[in-house]
């Protein structure tokens, strides 16, 4: 009785504690976020003048947001971002499919061999130049391609769908070649739906690379029609360009006025797309993971 009393003492210590631990977490990391949807909310002046922490807009104002979408920039960013979630996403799950469903098959040979390869480029890759000029060669520069196929598979996405497809049991297979399915039937009708949580967790992964990706864009995208709204950001908040999304359009006294605020309002614009979609796909999220999880 005394040995059960004191562990229950031990469990609410250790509870107590534990809970302290993730509040500590919750607010670190939640914090920044606040005062990012914070300063938005607020007037920049007032904004400016501020010291401390910041626990709620200062001089409530929706200057920064309306000149955020005043303006064609956010737009033309939006547009092409969504485009390249889109497709990119698409190409994604398509060709990482077709990797893990070949590489998965236990009756093919040097599948081993294979991943070896696949894996050796996590580690080591051609580098910027030589990639550069292999995409300036193939006449890929300047196009929507540049930023869609240099990253087409991701190798630990792979990895992940590849175990998750060879869970599945064989017999699912073996019953439906016998019904006469081919190759093509078995991947689309039998494996990607018992997969499916993987692919939804896949959808997640390459949805957010895309969405957050400027570099490729940087590198390879001259004409700034095709510019994704991570670049645009990226003049702002960096290269401190407030024309980049303005498109100077904002006067001298309008863009001071608003230049720290509108910083802000445009993470926030950039970043509640994501943050609104996510719930949708968290249910499939960790059973997705725990079915994909490496375990070669």
């Amino acid at each position: 009785m005394h040995y059960m009393t004191r562990k229950k003492t031990v469990d609410r210590i250790f509870d107590s504690i534990n809970y302290a631990v993730l509040f500590l977490v919750v607010v670190v990391t939640l914090y920044p976020f606040l005062y990012v949807v914070f300063a938005s909310l607020s007037s920049s002046t007032q904004f400016m003048a501020h010291d401390g922490i910041l626990l709620g807009p200062v001089g409530f104002s929706l200057k920064s947001y309306i000149a955020v979408f005043k303006d064609p920039p956010i737009y033309i960013g939006y547009r092409n971002t969504v485009m390249y979630v889109v497709l990119g996403t698409a190409v994604n799950i398509f060709l990482t499919a077709l990797a893990a469903y070949v590489l998965s098959r236990r009756y093919l040979r040097l599948t081993k061999y294979i991943m070896l390869m696949i894996i050796f480029t996590m580690y080591f890759s051609g580098g910027l130049i030589p990639t550069y000029l292999l995409m300036r060669n193939l006449h890929l520069t300047n196009t929507i391609f540049a930023v869609i196929l240099p990253g087409a598979i991701s190798t630990w996405n792979l990895l992940i769908l590849k175990t998750a497809f060879g869970a599945i049991p064989p017999a699912m297979e073996e019953a439906a070649r016998i019904d006469g399915a081919g190759e093509w039937r078995i991947l689309f009708q039998v494996i990607i739906p018992m997969a499916l949580p993987s692919l939804m967790v896949m959808c997640l992964f390459y949805g957010v690379f895309h969405w957050n990706s400027w570099f490729n864009a940087m590198i390879y995208l001259q004409d700034v029609e095709l510019h994704p709204l991570q670049l645009f950001l990226r003049k702002i908040l960096i290269q401190n360009d407030l024309k980049a999304m303005t498109g100077g359009a904002a006067d001298a006294s309008e863009a001071g006025d608003i230049a720290v605020t509108v910083k802000y309002a445009t993470i926030m614009v950039s970043t509640l797309p994501i943050l609104v979609v996510y719930p949708f796909i968290q249910k499939h999220f960790v059973k997705g993971v725990l079915i994909g999880a490496v375990k070669e």
